[in-house]
């Protein structure tokens, strides 16, 4: 027999562990046919939103950015989707960055599909362009060895241009693989972990963590990280980027 009152996720003042089994769906205008679940937002203390939507055939996401950009990434399943006048078929493993002023439509996509996003407000930088619409797909040849250790990739998913204020990469974890030092840093994240299991330290406390599991870690909460399993652990992850750490 399951208890009810039994769950991995945990929510503190600077991180949080989300495990599917305590997801509540949300309606959010636009998006229909299927469920959202909303991950991670300001309401729990967070600068950016983390959502994952799984769509029946029938489902849509219809809507335009304003002050948020978004980056759509697909976990299991295919859609299409319309940027503008750019319409791609998007499956396992690709993505698209939707910046700010533009709208977007996510259709006929397949029965389970799917669909993680990242939203953050954009801060203008002077001096630099907004972003345009960035497509691309995960990719393990563009995942180059993480300080100087094999057993550790990232791919960068978005352009390292100044524009940019948001990251979003891939980081794989070989069986054993672990990071070299316990974090601690200004950079907020927000995570989903795509693959494997892992033991993660946060703030001092430990957590087994595995496949669909999301996390969130406020700026400067300790984090470190090993794969545990006998195959890689993968997560893919937010984080604010290029812009001054205080009011200029």
């Amino acid at each position: 027999m399951t208890l009810g009152s039994t769950t991995r996720s945990v929510v503190k003042r600077n991180h949080a562990i989300i495990a599917p089994d305590g997801y509540i769906n949300s309606n959010v205008p636009g998006w229909t046919g299927g469920t959202v679940n909303v991950i991670i937002n300001e309401q729990m203390g967070a600068r950016l939103c983390q959502t994952l939507v799984t769509l029946t055939d029938a489902g849509q996401l219809t809507g335009a950015t304003e002050a948020s950009q978004i980056f759509f990434y697909v976990v299991q399943g295919q859609v299409q989707a319309t940027i503008g006048d750019d319409s791609r078929i998007l499956t396992v493993g690709k993505f698209v960055y939707v910046p700010i002023g533009q709208s977007y439509t996510f259709k006929n996509p397949t029965a389970g599909t799917q669909v993680l996003t990242f939203h953050k407000v954009y801060e203008p930088l002077a001096g630099h362009t907004t972003p345009g619409v960035c497509w691309g797909e995960k990719d393990d040849s563009k995942a180059p060895v993480y300080m100087g250790d094999e057993a550790l990739r990232i791919q960068e998913l978005l352009p390292n241009d100044l524009g940019f204020d948001m990251a979003v990469n891939i980081f794989t974890y070989q069986p054993g693989g672990n990071l070299p030092m316990v974090e601690t840093h200004i950079m907020e994240h927000g995570l989903l972990y795509l693959q494997g299991q892992a033991i993660y330290m946060l703030d001092q406390q430990w957590y087994p963590v595995q496949k669909g599991d999301s996390i969130w870690m406020a700026p400067f909460c300790q984090q470190w990280a090993a794969s545990i399993g006998k195959e890689p652990s993968v997560y893919i992850y937010y984080k604010n980027v290029n812009r001054f750490p205080t009011v200029v």
